[in-house]
């Protein structure tokens, strides 16, 4: 199956370039593109599009506000997915967006195997945050966090004492795998796992998980479990 893309960015030489790489693989098109924001929404009103490689600054509309447009929007079947390409200057608004439900988060100075392989994960339904990128994305999300943590969803209670600590550990940023040795589980035990906290707190992917266990207080910057 060719995985359709739209590429949004104000700056047309970037867009070249991923255009380029991109058209090399047999399984992808990119079958757009848009300048800024406004741009963005009013051509996917005509094109079907499976991922969206978002910038996050640019003009008349920011990625972030485009990024909550389109995935308000996501509970329809075949809604695309947003993947942010950004730079480090620019997390803040990364973590923004992220909140609005991007799928993901990467460097424009990604190795190309890295963004292709990321485009490929999203289209599959899974986030692109890599536990390694995850652990580097907090340690500079984390101070822009509220001091004060927002009062623990409702939902939260609905964990079991298990799932609670996967939950932890998804958000310090280890893996299935890294979770599964620490825990003694499977990493099959722990993929459930996951998956049912999703569904209980009505998450999208490990990505919000993230975020709702840092803005509750359930973990503090730096990775350790709140009180």
């Amino acid at each position: 199956m060719t995985v359709r893309v739209m590429l949004v960015d104000d700056q047309v030489l970037l867009r070249t370039g991923f255009r380029m790489v991109l058209a090399a693989q047999p399984d992808m098109e990119v079958v757009a593109e848009a300048g800024d924001g406004v741009e963005a929404l009013e051509v996917l009103r005509s094109t079907k599009v499976d991922v969206i490689l978002m910038d996050v600054r640019m003009p008349h509309l920011d990625g972030v506000e485009t990024t909550r447009r389109i995935c308000a929007g996501q509970q329809q079947e075949g809604a695309p997915k947003v993947l942010i390409l950004t730079t480090f200057d620019l997390d803040e608004y990364a973590f923004s967006a992220l909140k609005a439900g991007a799928s993901g988060f990467m460097l424009k100075d990604v190795p190309p195997s890295e963004l292709l392989a990321a485009i490929r994960a999203v289209q599959s339904g899974d986030a692109v945050v890599a536990p390694s990128t995850t652990r580097r994305l907090l340690d500079r999300f984390t101070p822009m966090l509220p001091t004060t943590a927002e009062p623990v969803r409702p939902e939260i209670g609905r964990l079991t004492e298990r799932e609670r600590e996967v939950l932890l550990l998804v958000a310090q940023g280890l893996s299935n795998g890294e979770i599964a040795a620490q825990l003694v589980l499977s990493e099959a035990t722990v993929k459930t796992h996951v998956g049912r906290i999703l569904t209980k707190l009505e998450l999208r992917d490990r990505v919000q998980a993230v975020v709702l266990a840092y803005e509750t207080g359930l973990v503090r910057a730096g990775g350790g479990a709140g009180a």
